[in-house]
């Protein structure tokens, strides 16, 4: 199969070229006309599928719910906004609940699905910190456990790529090395990290920061915290939910303009009210969350912010056309920035020959006119 555009995203800019797939590959870049395409998008932008590696869940289902019909639902229909690759996310809670979540995504995997491709596991908690601990359940959270974790990864096949924990909390960095040393991203957050810790934990191998400015110490000029040190570590990774409610505007253009276009990490930090009516009451890790009509999600007894409802080509138009963040970066930050902390940007993340043919072909208007995983045809 052929398809071309005016406006085809390869190498950080858009060229008039055409794709030609075969085997769910890529297998050539021509020049548009080259050979006769399949399928004309005239005008419109051919970029990389989306890559989420931080999202709870959509439709009703959470990724704690451990039920197979539930994640399988999630991954067929969330190419509907360009989303082709995915890290379903954990919360904070008993030995149990979590064990049977992450076996849930082993056994989906082994077994087969349609839709989004799940390239990872995002294991967010239970080594958090009470202060910080935003909607997780405080009642869960534990210290720092070598064993246990080697118990959660057993029983998710090896998909757990990333942990989420307040480092601080981790003895002489104990669990943080050891990820680091097994192929697992530490992410510091929901953490009272001083920027001082943060260095530390950066250099004891944590590689990443959980949504930045959420969950974390703030930023002041006498004591930078954990939101001085995203800022100040550029070549650190940092995810950052681009919806405009947990973040100002001006903050997601500053953030941008600190970290530049290859270490930023948009997400969407998505519960289970993604996709239901708005005022839809749920419970979020044994907290009764409510969706507001700004699409974010508060805890129904403290208010506050618990999560997003956001569509990650949404998040992209947010950023570019309200923050004001030049067009690459906000495009890496969903696409190669991801797939290179996944360490898996030799097959995702770009339009180029030999990668999985992950493609969204964009309205204007940012809606998704079509999304093809692996070269099939997805939404």
């Amino acid at each position: 199969m052929i398809i071309q555009s005016k406006r085809v995203w390869v190498l950080g800019q858009f060229l008039a070229a055409q794709l030609e797939i075969d085997n769910g590959k890529i297998v050539n870049v021509l020049k548009y006309g080259a050979k006769s395409a399949d399928v004309d998008y005239g005008d419109l932008r051919i970029i990389p599928g989306l890559i989420d590696i931080h999202t709870h869940g959509a439709y009703g289902w959470d990724t704690n719910d451990a039920t197979p019909e539930g994640l399988r639902k999630w991954m067929k229909n969330i190419p509907e906004e360009g989303v082709t690759s995915i890290c379903p996310t954990t919360i904070t809670q008993t030995e149990a609940v979590l064990t049977k979540a992450v076996a849930n995504v082993a056994q989906v995997v082994k077994e087969g699905y349609e839709g989004a491709e799940i390239v990872g596991i995002h294991f967010e908690g239970p080594y958090l910190d009470m202060k910080y601990k935003g909607a997780q359940p405080e009642q869960c959270i534990v210290a720092p456990d070598i064993e246990q974790f080697e118990r959660y990864q057993k029983a998710a096949d090896g998909l757990i790529k990333i942990i989420t924990m307040a480092t601080e909390k981790d003895e002489d960095f104990r669990l943080t090395k050891y990820c680091a040393e097994h192929g697992v991203v530490v992410s510091i957050g929901h953490s009272a990290a001083t920027y001082d810790e943060a260095m530390m934990a950066v250099a004891n191998g944590a590689s990443s920061m959980t949504h930045v400015f959420n969950g974390m110490t703030p930023l002041h000029h006498r004591e930078p915290g954990l939101v001085g040190a995203a800022m100040r570590m550029r070549d650190v990774y940092g995810e950052i939910i681009c919806d405009g409610n947990h973040s100002h505007l001006a903050a997601l253009n500053s953030y941008f303009q600190a970290k530049g276009r290859d270490y930023a990490i948009m997400i969407s930090d998505a519960l289970m009210v993604k996709g239901l009516p708005v005022g839809t009451k749920v419970l979020f890790g044994g907290n009764e969350i409510e969706l507001y009509p700004d699409g974010s999600a508060h805890l129904t007894g403290a208010k506050n912010l618990a999560g997003s409802t956001l569509k990650l080509n949404e998040g992209l138009k947010v950023l570019v056309e309200k923050a004001m963040v030049p067009f690459d970066a906000a495009l890496n930050s969903c696409t190669i920035n991801p797939a290179r902390l996944l360490k898996i940007d030799d097959r995702k993340g770009k339009l180029v020959a030999g990668h999985d043919a992950d493609i969204v072909v964009l309205n204007d208007d940012y809606s998704v006119s079509m999304t093809y995983v692996k070269g099939q045809k997805a939404f």
